[in-house]
């Protein structure tokens, strides 16, 4: 069993903080600072640019990508780290299409994060070859899978709502159209168990700042399927995604395998942060993780309901949710800075959801109790209406 006690006390939280903000950007592991002092100190300090063979820098996307790729059921050798969330949503979508000319239809819904949206309506453009992105509701996409499809792109769990797809379902569906698929893990990896080479995934993108506590701005990964890593071609050729990139060849050749999706200089800072981050999960059992996290969100939702009736609950009371849980709130902005006030940290998506993360991993029972007392005082009290909860932050 996963000791949830010991993991907490791998991370820093200010004292009297509950934070259920982990959805957006996980807290810091006591010893990330230390990996980053020493990775600044012994290796740039000491060997400057040796440390890209002595303190082997170059290979870090490939080691920290098999090492997310355990949580996320990726075969071994076929996830790679570096770059941001967009590049690799960009990359996995341009290979996708590629590997179906005859088809013009990209697939996805008004769940998705809208930052995918924006990176397929900018691929679409740059190709001018009449390509359409085709956006339905979460629960008309199963129908709306048709011949016409190249590729399905798909945010697993919705970040306003914490709905799941249904990742095995929709993949087989979509192969049985001949189409393929491309899953954004942002709010799913180290939230719950995926299973990518189970489900038969041709593509998959996520970030690492999340639940897997990497950092401010950490590194995105991207993976792709055995199937097809080696036609793969990819968008974006970058020098790090050459097969020889020493040799200054003026064309470019891809890369063996998933290092064809590498583009940029590793950033070896971050990296060394999100590489710490990662030791916590090494005996963090998935399946334990996942009965924890349905466990805290199902008694927040329950005492919620409960204490709070003018908030509306709008994550799903079934297993099809992620580790989050949102609310809908006439004054939902005003009320989560209230929240933030009484040092329970969630945040606020437009237009009306007060949205909180749970992670086992840091949150337990006695968290989840005091952020639904809070909840409860501030709507009873009005705590949300007073003026300095009504100033709209650049970040919400």
């Amino acid at each position: 069993m996963t000791d949830f006690a010991a993991t907490r006390a791998m991370f820093h939280i200010p004292d009297g903080l509950v934070y259920l903000d982990g959805n957006s950007l996980g807290p810091l592991p006591r010893h990330a600072a230390e990996r980053v002092a020493r990775t600044v100190t012994d290796e740039w300090g000491e060997m400057l640019i040796g440390g890209w063979n002595g303190a082997d820098w170059m290979a870090m996307p490939g080691r920290i990508g098999d090492r997310i790729g355990r949580l996320i059921g990726a075969e071994a050798g076929h996830v790679t780290v570096g770059d941001t969330l967009s590049i690799k949503v960009y990359q996995a979508l341009a290979s996708a299409l590629a590997m179906r000319p005859d088809r013009r239809v990209i697939l996805s819904d008004t769940g998705n994060f809208p930052s995918d949206l924006y990176i397929a309506e900018g691929l679409i453009a740059a190709l001018d070859r009449g390509y359409e992105l085709r956006v339905v509701d979460p629960e008309r996409v199963a129908d709306a899978i048709t011949e016409e499809v190249a590729v399905t792109m798909l945010t697993e769990v919705d970040y306003r709502t914490g709905r799941k797809h249904d990742m095995a379902a929709l993949t087989a569906m979509a192969h049985e159209h001949g189409a393929l698929t491309l899953w954004d893990l942002a709010h799913s990896a180290g939230a719950l168990p995926v299973n990518l080479s189970g489900c038969g995934a041709d593509f998959a993108v996520g970030c690492t700042y999340k639940y897997l506590n990497g950092g401010p701005g950490s590194p995105g990964f991207i993976y792709v399927a055995p199937a097809h890593v080696d036609e793969t071609q990819p968008a974006l050729s970058g020098w790090l995604g050459h097969e020889k990139p020493f040799d200054f060849a003026l064309n470019y050749r891809p890369g063996i395998g998933i290092d064809r999706m590498r583009v940029g200089t590793p950033p070896v800072l971050a990296l060394a942060a999100l590489d710490a981050a990662l030791d916590i999960w090494d005996d963090v059992d998935m399946d334990d993780l996942r009965a924890a996290s349905l466990t805290l969100t199902a008694r927040f939702m329950d005492g919620v309901e409960a204490a709070c009736p003018a908030l509306t609950v709008v994550t799903p009371r079934d297993d099809a949710r992620g580790s989050q849980v949102s609310f809908r709130f006439s004054e939902g902005y005003a009320a989560m800075q209230a929240s933030i006030a009484q040092r329970v940290v969630g945040d606020f998506r437009a237009p009306d959801i007060m949205r909180y993360g749970v992670t086992p991993l840091y949150i337990g029972t006695d968290e989840i109790d005091r952020a639904v007392e809070t909840l409860a005082r501030i709507v009873e009290d009005r705590l949300w209406d007073a003026p300095e909860h009504n100033r709209r932050g650049a970040v919400t």
